[in-house]
């Protein structure tokens, strides 16, 4: 009985010496998570693909918010030739974005921090992020990122490789007008 009383007493009297440094860490400020980049992106209304790209863009990190008031002055503003164009464009801690630009290459963007007005995917390559939707039957065209220079010059940012569908009945794409159509139904 005596063995048991002088444990319970080494140990409170452990206990009692750690609960000062105990209690001293918990009053230590909690540091907030990492704030999410805001992403603000210029986009036709009716426009699916790039409601999908934003979905996309928010299940990757980022926090969006959405003009729907088209893309052509938010492109000029920002300095992207009209030759880069796509169907969308945003801006994210001061760089453009133009296009169905890959969450990656953003997160790479953020933090190589290049002199550049931003990256560009031009057009609406399918397979994209945004131009993936089961309507491509698993299809993924050839594209490039490309890092948009300050004088307008661009360079490879990053390349994604072709995957042919390997769905038989997969929606013949090579159209143009065909995809528009069907995008925006």
């Amino acid at each position: 009985m005596q063995r048991r009383m002088l444990l319970n007493a080494l140990a409170g009297s452990a206990a009692a010496a750690f609960v000062p440094q105990l209690m001293a860490q918990s009053a230590q400020p909690v540091k907030p998570a990492q704030p999410r980049p805001a992403v603000q992106v210029w986009k036709d209304p009716n426009c699916g693909c790039c409601q999908d790209w934003v979905v996309y863009l928010q299940a990757n990190g980022f926090n969006v918010k959405v003009h729907d008031t088209g893309n052509t002055a938010a492109r000029a503003k920002l300095g992207i030739p009209a030759a880069l164009g796509s169907c969308h464009t945003a801006q994210v801690a001061g760089y453009a974005l133009e296009g169905h630009v890959p969450a990656a290459d953003i997160w790479r963007l953020l933090k190589e921090k290049p002199k550049a007005k931003g990256l560009a995917v031009p057009g609406m390559p399918v397979g994209s992020p945004g131009m993936d939707s089961p309507l491509y039957g698993g299809r993924r065209d050839a594209y490039e990122v490309l890092l948009v220079l300050q004088d307008g010059n661009t360079r490879v940012f990053n390349a994604y490789s072709a995957i042919a569908s390997n769905k038989p009945n997969s929606p013949n794409l090579s159209n143009p007008s065909n995809a528009s159509k069907k995008e925006t139904s």
